[in-house]
């Protein structure tokens, strides 16, 4: 079992959690979306997590192929900037946790990094902090995109029980 904390403050951000080996495959079907928040099935069950290889968050590059555009990051949309379409080039490895499993952490100040419609896209860069302020975790929320809770790398360590 392993608990992530702060890496400021040594603060727990989640309880025990067992790892998965892969990231699970969840429905992106519009039925399996919760009909009051719009949101998707979380990518990861409660009480789990899994680490992600793929790039997360900014910074973002222009997509060599313009024509035919990739979502920005794994399991997210499609996103456009003023250079056209992009790709994230983001941390690897983000511990990738059910957003339940840290219900201390908080929206950063002015809600900074929670653009979206209905819950925060995720591709803003970090958007939650530990109780001691520290930005620690990028939460996507959105009624278009994944539900899933990234903690960044450098910013949290895992701690096994």
């Amino acid at each position: 079992m392993t608990v992530f904390r702060c890496s400021k403050c040594g603060t727990a951000i989640t309880p025990e959690l067992a790892e998965l080996a892969a990231i699970p495959d969840v429905s992106d079907d519009e039925r399996d979306r919760d009909k009051e928040t719009r949101r998707a099935p979380s990518t990861v069950p409660r009480g789990h997590y899994a680490i992600d290889p793929e790039p997360w968050g900014p910074p973002y590059v222009t997509q060599d192929d313009q024509e035919d555009p990739k979502p920005a990051q794994s399991r997210g949309p499609v996103v456009c900037r003023e250079q056209g379409f992009v790709i994230s080039a983001g941390s690897r490895h983000t511990a990738l946790v059910h957003p339940d499993d840290a219900a201390g952490l908080q929206p950063l100040p002015n809600w900074a990094n929670s653009k979206g419609c209905c819950g925060p896209t995720g591709d803003e860069g970090h958007n939650r902090a530990c109780p001691c302020g520290a930005p620690v975790a990028t939460l996507a929320a959105d009624c278009f995109g994944p539900f899933e809770l990234h903690l960044a790398p450098v910013r949290t360590y895992a701690l096994s029980q």
